[in-house]
């Protein structure tokens, strides 16, 4: 009996056949995480910087909430890479906008697999002002 440990990945995104390719909207259909992956679960971050200020302009609060969210997952020792569902909330909601989110999550992310992710339009979020909003859920070897 082999003692070595496993190489089955921790996490695994992929777009089965017989779905839409969903990549150029910065998404996956599928995540698995493997049983024992420590999982971390990050609140929605929104657009305002440490010190609470909001932009109005939502281009600037998409960037910020994704550096937001980094220092949520560095904080839990994870990165990018290891989130497997994103959860998105857009005021307003538009495919202008929708671009300006896919295109920032693609640069963040690069050429790696991007998570499952759900996007809800919403009339409105818990600050006033506050256009974006993002939660994520990473997977890390125990």
């Amino acid at each position: 009996m082999s003692t070595q440990p496993s190489s089955t990945p921790v996490l695994a995104l992929s777009n089965p056949a017989g779905l839409y390719d969903p990549s150029t909207n910065g998404y996956s259909h599928v995540a698995q995480v493997a049983a024992g992956a420590r999982l971390v679960f990050v609140a929605g971050q929104g657009g305002e910087t440490a010190d609470g200020q909001l932009s109005a302009d939502f281009a600037s609060q998409v960037r910020q909430a994704l550096a937001n969210l980094q220092v949520a997952l560095a904080s839990a020792g994870a990165g990018v890479g290891q989130v497997a569902k994103l959860t998105v909330l857009i005021v307003d909601h538009s495919h202008e906008r929708l671009a300006i989110f896919g295109n920032q999550l693609k640069a963040l992310w690069g050429p790696a697999p991007t998570p499952a992710c759900t996007l809800i339009p919403v009339p409105r979020l818990a600050l006033d002002g506050m256009l974006f909003e993002i939660e994520a859920i990473a997977a890390l070897a125990p």
